[in-house]
């Protein structure tokens, strides 16, 4: 393999990578005010508290469920990268991307891109069809 052909592996690896991270992370965004780490654990909380003040099996397992959605959402929250810094590598690597993949504009909106961010990436608005 020449070392042409591993540069050109390594960019391809590189810009898939952080094309993927703020795909997941537009993806992940829900709309709305987002929570902090600090409502989540009031929230989690006031569940343990019901938990423990439940008589009835089938609300304690609900409020069990919650309890471990509310866990695991601290636990991104800790773990999550600011989305201005996936957003800067998405930009960084979106067009090269997007030419030796032959991906559009319309697609990029498809999946949840905004507008400002494909401009930024210097990728052109195309027609839909």
């Amino acid at each position: 393999m020449s070392e042409q052909h591993k540069k050109a592996l390594a960019q391809g690896r590189q810009e898939s990578s952080a094309i993927k991270a703020y795909l997941n992370a537009i993806e992940s965004r829900k709309p709305g005010r987002p929570a902090t780490k600090e409502a989540l654990k009031d929230r989690l909380a006031k569940v343990e508290a019901k938990i423990d003040a439940s008589n009835d099996p089938l609300k304690t397992v609900d409020l069990v469920q919650s309890k471990l959605d509310l866990e695991r959402a601290i636990s991104h929250a800790s773990q999550r990268e600011s989305v201005e810094s996936l957003e800067a590598g998405f930009v960084k690597h979106a067009a090269s991307y997007s030419e030796r993949k032959g991906i559009s504009y319309t697609a990029w909106r498809e999946v949840g891109v905004p507008a400002n961010v494909l401009r930024s990436a210097g990728i052109p608005e195309t027609r839909r069809r």
